[in-house]
């Protein structure tokens, strides 16, 4: 429907569009939070700012118990990414929407973004001591110790982005054969399954970017 866009580019129009509605949908969020003391009040009813506040207040808990007391100055980061996947994992079970987290290219980025982020925080805390976090416990084995630290942390935004592109891909291919066969009752099922494990590669993605930056700040103590 759009001029230009092809097979092999979709992928970016979809997460354009994405971008806009995630960034649109924030926008109205925090237009309801208001100010003073509104915004302290949770919401008594179902709304976008409602969402936001269910969201932000799991992740706040999961990085508390993932990172500990540290884990709340990247909440903001975390339920960014956690939003960010869900909702564009939400647009593959629209009937004829190909979602972007079903390309490589695209996962691959958020990898590499994650890869960016908890090797940043890992210099910020620790600064060239961070660097230490290669050698391994005992210093005379970092001959070998070194290169397995390198090839680990350096395959992680690959892993990262092939878990969630293939089961999307999977879970996308799946739900389209049976639209094809049958459009009407049958697929029911499979919406729902696309609906959990859309939720599910979202928290897997934000869960293991806990991980990454909780192991990053660690320090010998």
């Amino acid at each position: 429907m759009i001029p230009g866009v092809t097979y092999e580019t979709v992928h970016i129009a979809t997460l354009a569009a994405a971008t806009v509605a995630c960034v649109g949908i924030g926008a109205v969020a925090r237009s309801q939070l208001g100010t003073g003391q509104a915004a302290v009040i949770p919401s008594s009813r179902f709304s976008v700012r409602g969402v936001f506040e269910v969201i932000t207040e799991f992740i706040y808990k999961l990085a508390n118990q993932v990172i500990g007391h540290e884990g709340k100055h990247y909440v903001p980061y975390f339920t960014a990414i956690f939003f960010f996947i869900l909702f564009n994992n939400f647009i593959g079970i629209i009937p004829g929407m190909t979602p972007a987290t079903e390309n490589m290219n695209t996962t691959f980025a958020f990898g590499i973004f994650s890869f960016l982020a908890y090797n940043f925080v890992g210099f910020k805390r620790q600064g060239l001591h961070y660097l230490k976090h290669f050698v391994g416990p005992i210093w005379w084995m970092f001959m070998i110790m070194v290169p397995i630290e390198i090839i680990s942390n350096a395959i992680r935004p690959l892993t990262l982005g092939l878990r969630l592109s293939n089961v999307m891909r999977g879970d996308h291919t799946v739900l389209s054969v049976f639209l094809d066969l049958v459009p009407i009752g049958i697929p029911i099922p499979f919406y729902l399954m696309g609906i959990l494990v859309s939720i599910i590669q979202a928290f897997v993605f934000t869960l293991l970017s806990m991980v990454y930056v909780a192991l990053a700040q660690a320090s010998d103590h």
